[in-house]
C-alpha cells in the first residue's frame, strides 16, 4: 500500500518520481503528490490517478534536481487533495511522505495543538512532521537528529522521506514495519518503496532495515539506527530487467502475468530440481532442514492468495510427510494468543515479502521459540530477513494486484519442500518420489497448453459477464483452487462469488441455486471425482447454470455441463497447478468486459503493509 520515490542528483528530478509513481500504482492508491526543491519548497498533490496530477503539473516550473512524491492508500482521513502527501510542516520549511500508521498520532497531536500548531488535513503523517519541526527547534539540531528523535516517540509503522528547504541537497529516509530501498547510482540517489522505479538507473540498492535511517547529504549516504549507532550500508546488486516490469505488448499486466507462468514454473524449478537424477535440493533451507524433518506440527501463515497456496501445502505435506499441519490467517493469528511449541515449525508465504500481518506472525512464532521458514518472490524484502530460513519462488515481477503467477509459484516452492522433507524421513516411497519429481518438469508444458484455451474461456465469459453472484465448487487438492478461483473474480471484476467444498454445498449454499446461478465445479479425475459427479446432478436438478473444469478426455462431466473446459491430466496433488489456469482467464476476461481496471482494482493494493 502506498508508494515512495525520492531522488537527489543531476538529473530533473520530476521526471524520474512522476515515472517511479506509475511504475508504484499497482501497489494501490487514491490520490498522488509531489515536493520539488527550486528556491522554495512546493508541494503539489492531486487526489486520483497520477496521470492527473502530472496534468495539473503542466505550466509550473519544475526544474530542480531534488525531491520526492507518494501515492496514498487513504487510512487517517478520507482520499482528497489536502489529505494527499507530501504534508508540510508548519513552517512549510520541511515536507514529508509516509507509508504506515502512526498509532500515538492522536496523542501527539493533543500536545502541539496547545503549543499552537494548526492542521490542514486529517492525516497522522502532517502530525508526525509538526512533531520533528517541533523536536528541532526545541532541542536545536539539525534536522537528521530531529528525525531520529522523533522515530524515538511515535509508535506504529513507517516508511519516510524527509527533505527541507534549509537543506537543498538532503534527503533523509527510515524505515520500521514498511520497505524501503535506496538506490545508488553514479553522483545519484534514489528511495522508493522496492525496486521497480530505480531498476532503469541503478542495479545497486541498500535495502533499510527495521529502525534505520539513511542520510543523503551532499552526495554521499550514511546509515545509522535510531539508537544512533552508524551503520555500513551493505550495497546489493538486484537481478531485474527492465522487460520484466513493462507489459511487453499485453493489454494488461494480470494477462501477461497469467501467460507468464510456464516460464515461472520453470525458473522456480530451475537449478533444484532434476527428476533425471532425483535430485531436488533447496539450499535457503539446508541450515535448518533437520527442525523441519523433526517438526511435531507445521503451522502455515499467510494472507489472501497465499493463503490458498498453503491449503493446498496443508493436504500435500500431510500426505507426503505425515506432520500435522494447521493454515492460519495471518491476520487472526496474532490477536488470539496460538499455542506454538518447541519442536513447531512455522511457514510464511507472501508474495511481496512485506505483508504486514504476516511480519507480525512471524515475530510471534519467533518469540514462543518456533522456527520459521518463508516462501516470498522479492528477494530482499522484509519477511527472508526475519525468518530463519526459506524459499525464494523466482517468480519475477508481479505488478497486477490479482496474484497469478505468484500463486502457482509459491505452490511449486511448497511442493519441492514437502518432497524434499518426505524423502528424507521416507515417509515417501522412492517411486512416488520420483514419479511426481517426473510430473514436476512437465509442468510448465502443460500449463501452456491449458492456456491455448484462453480463446473458449473467453466465450465463456461473454456469456456470463452480467452475473451478479457466482459459485465454485470443488474436493480434496481442487477445493482451494474453488476459493483462489472465486477470489480472483470478486477482486477483479466485483461480482460477488464464493467457493465452498463440493460436499458443503448441501449444507447451505444450495438454497442460492437457481436458473440464474453459474457454478464453477473443478471436477478434473481425482479420487473425489465420483463425489462431485453427484454433486453436479445435485445442481442441475435445480437449474444451475454449469461450467465444469475436466480432465482431457472425462467422458461423463461434460454432458451434464452447460459450458465445459478440458484441461491436460496430471497427478492428484499437482492438478492445482493446472486447474487454476482457467478460473484465472475466466475473472479476467469477465473483467476486461465490464470494463473494470483490472490491474487496480478499486479499493485494493498488492503489498499491504499495513494492518
Amino acid at each position: 500500500m502506498c508508494g515512495i520515490v525520492a531522488y537527489v542528483g543531476p538529473r530533473q528530478a520530476h521526471e524520474i518520481i512522476i515515472k517511479g509513481l506509475k511504475r508504484l500504482e499497482y501497489r494501490g492508491y487514491d490520490s498522488a503528490g509531489i515536493a520539488l526543491l527550486n528556491g522554495s519548497l512546493n508541494v503539489y498533490k492531486k487526489k486520483g490517478k497520477v496521470t492527473e496530477l502530472e496534468d495539473s503539473l503542466k505550466g509550473q516550473n519544475l526544474n530542480s534536481h531534488i525531491g520526492m512524491g507518494h501515492t496514498r492508500w487513504a487510512t487517517h482521513g478520507e482520499p482528497n487533495n489536502v489529505n494527499a502527501h507530501p504534508h508540510y510542516s508548519a513552517t512549510r520549511k520541511i515536507a514529508i511522505i509516509h507509508n504506515g500508521i502512526i498509532e500515538n498520532y492522536s496523542a501527539l497531536k493533543q500536545d502541539l495543538l496547545k503549543k499552537g500548531h494548526r492542521f490542514l488535513s486529517d492525516t497522522d503523517t502532517e502530525v508526525f512532521i509538526h512533531f520533528i519541526e517541533d523536536i528541532k527547534e526545541k532541542e536545536g539540531c539539525s534536522l537528521d537528529e530531529a528525525v531520529r528523535l522523533a522515530l524515538t516517540k511515535v509508535v506504529g509503522a513507517y516508511a519516510i522521506v524527509v527533505m527541507s528547504l534549509e537543506d537543498p541537497d538532503l534527503l533523509i529516509a527510515a524505515r520500521k514495519g514498511s520497505p524501503l530501498v535506496v538506490g545508488v547510482g553514479k553522483g545519484e540517489f534514489f528511495m522508493a518503496s522496492d525496486a521497480t522505479p530505480i531498476i532503469e538507473y541503478t542495479n545497486e540498492v541498500v535495502y533499510l532495515n527495521d529502525q534505520e535511517i539513511a542520510i543523503v547529504n551532499d552526495g554521499k549516504l550514511t546509515v545509522k539506527n535510531v539508537a544512533n549507532l552508524p551503520l555500513t550500508p551493505y550495497i546489493q546488486t538486484i537481478d531485474l530487467e527492465l522487460e520484466a516490469i513493462e507489459r511487453g505488448g499485453y493489454e494488461h499486466f494480470m494477462l501477461k502475468e497469467i501467460f507468464e507462468q510456464p516460464r515461472s514454473i520453470k525458473d522456480c524449478m530451475r537449478g533444484r530440481l532434476d527428476a533425471s537424477s532425483g535430485r531436488l535440493i533447496l539450499g535457503g533451507l539446508r541450515e535448518y532442514l533437520n527442525k523441519l524433518i523433526q517438526a511435531d506440527r507445521i503451522l502455515i501463515v499467510a494472507c489472501g492468495t497465499s493463503w490458498h497456496a498453503g491449503l493446498v501445502a496443508e493436504y500435500f505435506f500431510e500426505e507426503v510427510c505425515r506432520i500435522p499441519v494447521e493454515v492460519e490467517y495471518a491476520s487472526e493469528f496474532r490477536y488470539r494468543n496460538p499455542v506454538i511449541r518447541e519442536g513447531d515449525v512455522v511457514i510464511a508465504i507472501s508474495q511481496s515479502g512485506e505483508t504486514a500481518d504476516t511480519l507480525a506472525a512471524i515475530e510471534l512464532a519467533k518469540s514462543k521459540g518456533a522456527i520459521i521458514f518463508g516462501v516470498c518472490n522479492v528477494v530482499g524484502s522484509s519477511i527472508p530477513r526475519a525468518t530463519h530460513a526459506g524459499a525464494y519462488t523466482h517468480a519475477g515481477p508481479e505488478i497486477g494486484v490479482a496474484s497469478t503467477k505468484a500463486f502457482t509459484a509459491q505452490l511449486t516452492v511448497l511442493y519441492m519442500i514437502a518432497l524434499t522433507v518426505a524423502q528424507k524421513k521416507g515417509t515417501i516411497t522412492e517411486q512416488k518420489y520420483h514419479e511426481l519429481l517426473v510430473e514436476m518438469e512437465n509442468l510448465p508444458t502443460k500449463v501452456e497448453k491449458a492456456l491455448t484455451l484462453n480463446a473458449q474461456i473467453q466465450t465463456i465469459a461473454d456469456e456470463f459477464k452480467d452475473a451478479r453472484n457466482f459459485l465454485y465448487l470443488g474436493r480434496g487438492y481442487n477445493f482451494p483452487v474453488a476459493l483462489e478461483g472465486a477470489l480472483k473474480l470478486k477482486e477483479i471484476s466485483y461480482i460477488h462469488a464464493e467457493g465452498y467444498p463440493a460436499a458443503e454445498m448441501k449444507h447451505g449454499p444450495i438454497a442460492l441455486i437457481d436458473e440464474q446461478m453459474p457454478v464453477v465445479f473443478i471436477a478434473t479425475k481425482d479420487a473425489s471425482y465420483e463425489k462431485v459427479v453427484s454433486n453436479i446432478q445435485e445442481v442441475k436438478a435445480r437449474k444451475g447454470r454449469v461450467i465444469s473444469v475436466v480432465t482431457e478426455g472425462d467422458q461423463l462431466i461434460p454432458k451434464m455441463s452447460e459450458f465445459v473446459i478440458e484441461v491436460p491430466a496430471t497427478l492428484d496433488p499437482l492438478m492445482p497447478l493446472i486447474s487454476v489456469i482457467p478460473l484465472q482467464l475466466l475473472s479476467y476476461h469477465i473483467a476486461v468486459m465490464r470494463g473494470c481496471n483490472v490491474d487496480q482494482p478499486r479499493n485494493l493494493a498488492k503489498s499491504v503493509t499495513v494492518e
